[in-house]
């Protein structure tokens, strides 16, 4: 069960390993309140991620996807593989995006601008292979 820690006291825990102890314990604490929550936990990275009862399989698809964008869009442009990640990753946000829906004809023109960029990418890495 939670012992009651403040916030003031997690805030002095010496590891990631403390905080998910904590973390545990805080969720069971609320699950046995009958609220709907899932902890996923990446020790080697040191991520965890709790979901509500709104966190359905889209929802979370969206959410990752923001975070892969987000490589794409700054921290990864001088990457040789930065085209295809971040046209990759457009297409996938246009597809998720219209889950529920129709696509329009521009959105998918957009696909297929993606789509050739893509191309455009693969082929000139398949240049610098060939040269090699």
């Amino acid at each position: 069960m939670y012992d009651g820690r403040t916030p003031e006291t997690l805030l002095i825990m010496t590891t990631f390993e403390d905080f998910l102890r904590e973390l545990e314990m805080l969720v069971q604490e609320h699950v046995q309140t009958d609220l709907a929550l899932k902890v996923e936990k990446n020790r080697e990275n040191d991520i965890v991620q709790v979901f509500g009862e709104k966190a359905v399989p889209l929802a979370r698809a969206k959410n990752g996807l923001e975070d892969v964008l987000e490589l794409a869009h700054t921290t990864a442009e001088h990457h040789p593989f930065w085209s295809l990640l971040d046209n990759s990753a457009e297409i996938a946000a246009t597809v998720l995006e219209k889950w529920c829906e129709e696509m329009s004809d521009s959105e998918l023109d957009e696909i297929k601008w993606h789509i050739k960029a893509l191309d455009r990418h693969l082929e000139r890495m398949g240049k610098k292979t060939n040269s090699l």
